[in-house]
């Protein structure tokens, strides 16, 4: 039946009220950290440049009838940090994203993103952000133990912090620093050779990228925030995304995930202010896109200057409906959203 069927509307409204206290509390925390509260257009000319990640196109048509290729974003990351580079210092945005090519239990192609900056900021700092807003989303949805399908965790409980190196050793029994180069670069046939002697099934034409992606999905991410939440800190280089190199290890990058019950809920970074770095793993990202894929996104070339001028931040982004799935108990995002596509 349609969610917009009285009777399972009724059924659905106590997880939405709830939902909607959440997003009202996690506004009055923020607000109380003399955070501002931004909107960044849906509208874009570039949606994101990593390889798997798919956006809604449209065109923006002119009185003159010509037309200019624009997109749905899937993030407000890059207006967020323009905004950075202005002159903000702690923004927050409840954002509308879209994502194509992305539907399941988790996934929907329209969610909201939470996201929020801290200029002059590290990422410790908003790592202990998204610990306590789990831990306040979860008071005010009234629950003591988070579940999703057989998997259990106590938001209130210490986290658990784990390097990626040490998740791939001890979950996984593979030695994932032994196949990076000193600059963080991957080694396919060493990752490739350790992923099938523990018994992952990995092919001959995998990258190093489709290999880790493989291993962390299938052995790693399942094991991770049970009984307590969980911080998987430290990604190889070739996985920063938007994250500077750690100075301790330039093998590895700051960028952490949080998971509760296997879930992610949130990625954050201590954010890269090099637009020189910046632009050369867009082009990796994008060349690759265009051989698996065929198609490639545009650089935004207005984020790239600013890039210059953004302060050191730290930044994350979190699945606002996730984060309400898990403290309400429900099956899935769906159930949370207001108006789920059919």
């Amino acid at each position: 039946m349609p969610w917009w069927e009285p009777e399972i509307h009724a059924d659905r409204r106590p997880l939405l009220k709830k939902r909607g206290a959440i997003k009202s509390a996690l506004r009055g925390w923020f607000e109380a950290q003399d955070f501002t509260e931004v909107e960044c257009g849906a509208l874009v000319a570039s949606p994101g440049n990593e390889t798997h990640l798919h956006a809604f196109e449209t065109a923006l048509t002119g009185p003159d009838a010509a037309s200019k290729p624009l997109y749905l974003h899937t993030s407000p990351e890059f207006a967020s940090k323009k905004l950075l580079a202005a002159g903000e210092t702690r923004i927050f945005d409840f954002a509308r994203v879209f994502r194509n090519r992305e539907r399941g239990k988790l996934h929907a192609p329209e969610f909201t993103m939470l996201e929020w900056y801290r200029a002059h900021a590290d990422y410790d700092a908003v790592i202990a952000d998204s610990l306590a807003l789990l831990w306040l989303a979860a008071d005010v949805a009234g629950t003591e133990t988070l579940r999703h399908r057989n998997a259990a965790c106590d938001p209130r409980a210490a986290a658990d912090r784990l390097t990626v190196a040490e998740a791939f050793t001890h979950l996984a029994g593979i030695d994932l620093l032994a196949t990076l180069s000193p600059q963080g670069e991957g080694d396919a046939h060493a990752l490739r050779s350790r992923a099938r002697r523990g018994g992952v099934d990995v092919a001959d034409d995998d990258d190093w990228s489709d290999m880790f992606a493989k291993i962390l999905t299938l052995r790693i991410e399942p094991r991770l925030g049970l009984e307590r939440p969980c911080i998987l800190y430290e990604y190889p280089v070739c996985e920063a995304a938007l994250a500077r190199v750690s100075p301790r290890d330039a093998r590895v990058a700051e960028r952490f995930e949080l998971y509760a019950c296997g879930v992610e809920l949130a990625n954050g970074f201590g954010e890269l202010t090099d637009p020189v770095q910046q632009r050369a793993r867009f082009e990796i990202e994008m060349a690759k896109k265009e051989r698996v894929y065929g198609i490639r996104y545009p650089l935004d070339e207005d984020f790239m200057a600013a890039l210059a001028h953004m302060p050191p931040a730290g930044g994350v982004a979190l699945g606002f409906d996730r984060l309400v799935m898990l403290a309400t108990g429900a099956p899935n995002v769906d159930a949370v959203l207001w108006t789920p596509l059919a």
